[in-house]
C-alpha cells in the first residue's frame, strides 16, 4: 500500500499506462497474426496487404513507446522474411 500521495498517483498512472500499452500490444499481435495467416493461405495480394497493415501498426506502436524501435524493426524483418520465403 502506498504511503504518500505521489506514490498513490503513480499507482493510478501505472494502471492507466498498463491498460494503454496492453491495448496497443494486443492490437499489434492481432495484425501480425492476420498477416501470418494470410501468408500461410497463399494468396499473395491478401498477404501483401496484411503485411503492409501489420508493419504500419508495428511502427505506430513503436512511435507510441509501447515497444522499442529495435523490437519493431525485428518484428517487421521477421514478417517480411516469412513473406519472401513463401512468395519468392
Amino acid at each position: 500500500m502506498a504511503n504518500t500521495i505521489s506514490a498513490e498517483r503513480r499507482i493510478r498512472l501505472t494502471k492507466k499506462e498498463t491498460a494503454y500499452n496492453r491495448y496497443w500490444r494486443t492490437t499489434m499481435k492481432t495484425y501480425v497474426k492476420r498477416a501470418k495467416k494470410a501468408i500461410e493461405a497463399g494468396d499473395r495480394e491478401a498477404a501483401e496487404a496484411a503485411v503492409l497493415k501489420a508493419q504500419s501498426v508495428i511502427d505506430k506502436v513503436a512511435v507510441k513507446g509501447v515497444i522499442h524501435k529495435n523490437e519493431a524493426a525485428r518484428r517487421k524483418s521477421r514478417l517480411m522474411k516469412l513473406f519472401n520465403q513463401k512468395f519468392q
